[in-house]
């Protein structure tokens, strides 16, 4: 069980990644009703991959509204996206082998 939860939590780390590299202006709102999770789940997780140094989370400058943010995605955020890819695909294929067989 602990397998699936870990495999969970990676392909929500990878959906997040994704989405920084794509929209880095958009609101955690924003993000979570993209990927379709809670609010607090989203930020729980962004917390996680600030904490393990994969994102920064930076102030817009020149914002009227100054609680907007912006997200940078760092070097290891980026070799760590690459790994969650890679993962995800080997993951992916496995599935679709085993469901050939099943037919």
């Amino acid at each position: 069980m602990n397998n699936k939860k870990n495999t969970q939590e990676s392909e929500d780390h990878l959906s997040i990644l994704r989405s920084f590299h794509n929209n880095p202006e958009a609101s955690q709102r924003e993000l979570a009703n993209n990927l379709d999770v809670s609010l607090g789940k989203l930020n729980y997780l962004v917390k996680e991959l600030v904490k393990k140094g994969f994102v920064k989370i930076q102030n817009f400058k020149k914002s009227e509204k100054k609680s907007s943010y912006f997200y940078v995605i760092t070097p290891q955020g980026i070799s760590q996206k690459i790994k969650l890819t890679q993962s995800f695909m080997k993951r992916k294929m496995k599935e679709y082998e085993e469901l050939k067989k099943d037919l």
